[in-house]
């Protein structure tokens, strides 16, 4: 870890109130980056700008909505001159039901914030590192971004689909200095999961041959590494933070 590894930079985190969210904007806050806290509850965002030392702060996205993620992206530049990071986290748990009792509804929602989310996100920030000329995007997909999951369709659906866009974004930036990464986290212990009986969350550690689950701060982790100058030759690829699990 280097204390001043974004030092003159600008990092964008969305679903920064909580969770993983909020460890990776403290990661980069206190590796002395600019950082935009971006959520869907502006309280939970600002409780978090307000914890950071360095210069931030907060904005309420809607990464369903183009508009309100362009929004985001406009706000950065103008406080801060410009995009460096952009790590995309905003993400939904949706329905837990078989493929076929999935509504469509539910099925849109999922996909609206998970998917179409990165993308709109994306759309807006890729511009922004382009004329920077370097710069790094972390997607946070999932160990559900490649392997299958029980009752969870449209949130493996979606995290697949962001190992791909992923891909794709990747081989069309890297020669504008551009890089595009993935991030997999197995089952992480976040306010998403806090609620689970005691009971589904030792289920949950099992299924990891480390035998438990990840932390926030371990995710972020790597993802400070992913996006810092040391992971210059990393681009288009995925990486696991998951216990084992996907080795199972």
């Amino acid at each position: 870890m280097n204390s001043s590894d974004f030092a003159d930079r600008t990092a964008i985190v969305t679903g920064a109130g909580s969770g993983i969210g909020e460890a990776c904007a403290l990661m980069l806050a206190e590796r002395g980056a600019n950082v935009v806290v971006a959520d869907v509850n502006g309280d939970a965002a600002k409780v978090v700008a307000d914890k950071l030392g360095t210069p931030t702060l907060s904005v309420v996205v809607d990464v369903s909505d183009p508009t309100s993620c362009q929004n985001m992206v406009d706000v950065a530049v103008r406080e801060f001159g410009g995009v460096d990071v952009a790590v995309n986290n905003a993400g939904i748990a949706g329905e837990q039901v078989p493929t076929a009792e999935v509504t469509v509804d539910g099925w849109r929602k999922v996909i609206s914030v998970n998917l179409d989310g990165v993308f709109y996100c994306m759309k807006s920030e890729l511009p922004a590192l382009v004329e920077r000329g370097a710069g790094v995007i972390v997607n946070m997909a999932s160990i559900l971004g490649s392997v299958g999951f029980q009752n969870a369709a449209a949130y493996v659906s979606a995290k697949h689909g962001v190992v791909g866009l992923t891909q794709a974004a990747a081989l069309e930036y890297a020669a504008s200095g551009v890089r595009v990464v993935a991030v997999g986290p197995g089952f992480i212990d976040t306010p998403l999961l806090a609620a689970a009986p005691a009971e589904v969350l030792a289920g949950l550690s099992s299924l990891h041959p480390l035998g438990r689950l990840g932390t926030s701060e371990e995710v972020a982790e790597l993802v400070g590494f992913l996006a810092s100058d040391r992971a210059s030759n990393i681009t288009g690829s995925y990486h696991l933070v998951d216990g084992g699990y996907v080795a199972r």
